[in-house]
């Protein structure tokens, strides 16, 4: 699979409730060009959100957010999660990430953190909590002493912030929620949700 840092310039982070909206959600967010899309393990409906994506949406490529366990990262592949996502690791975490046989983001947000990672052959990380960590000036300090670490910035990153992680050399993409609106969830509003998401996938790198 292309890196998931690659796949578009904004990965959309779903917190979902109900398992019966998982599939005209990522149906709308395909349709808008985000078709990688990360479910996050935070509910009880995302074991059930991320089996119904895999098997119905087939053009989206669907992961495991807040994956913060081995026992979740097996349950998450058994569901058909395509990529893992974590807001921080342990060793064992790492490892069973490792072994999972799909891409994986494990979350930083310090510099010895990063080197922790590329001493282990990580490249590709997760920045969270991307904002309250420090930001764009943050992670353009991380460019140049760790030129090999390339990073999905998450957290508190907006339409309007986006640009200007994306703008990084370090940056292959970002995560967000923006482009689903807690109202327009609740309505079930699929239009308004592909609105958006065309609007984030028209952001270039």
């Amino acid at each position: 699979m292309t890196s998931v840092l690659d796949l578009a310039p904004v990965v959309p982070v779903v917190v979902l409730e109900d398992a019966a909206d998982a599939v005209p959600l990522a149906r709308a967010l395909v349709a808008g060009g985000l078709p990688a899309i990360e479910v996050t393990l935070r509910t009880p409906a995302a074991l059930d959100a991320i089996r119904a994506v895999a098997a119905e949406v087939p053009d989206a490529v669907v992961g495991a957010g807040t994956v913060i366990s081995p026992a979740q990262v097996a349950d998450a592949v058994a569901a058909g999660a395509r990529f893992l996502v974590s807001p921080g690791w342990t060793d064992a975490l790492l490892d069973a990430m490792a072994l999972s046989g799909v891409p994986f983001l494990p979350g930083v947000s310090t510099a010895s953190e990063v080197v922790a990672l590329l001493e282990r052959g990580v490249t590709e990380m997760k920045f969270f909590p991307a904002e309250a960590a420090g930001g764009t000036s943050y992670l353009k300090s991380l460019g140049a002493p760790l030129p090999r670490a390339r990073f999905c910035p998450t957290g508190g990153i907006t339409l309007a912030s986006a640009p200007s992680y994306l703008a990084l050399a370090n940056v292959g993409c970002v995560g967000g929620t923006w482009m689903l609106p807690p109202d327009a969830l609740a309505a079930k509003d699929w239009g308004r949700v592909e609105t958006l998401a065309r609007e984030a996938a028209a952001l270039r790198r």
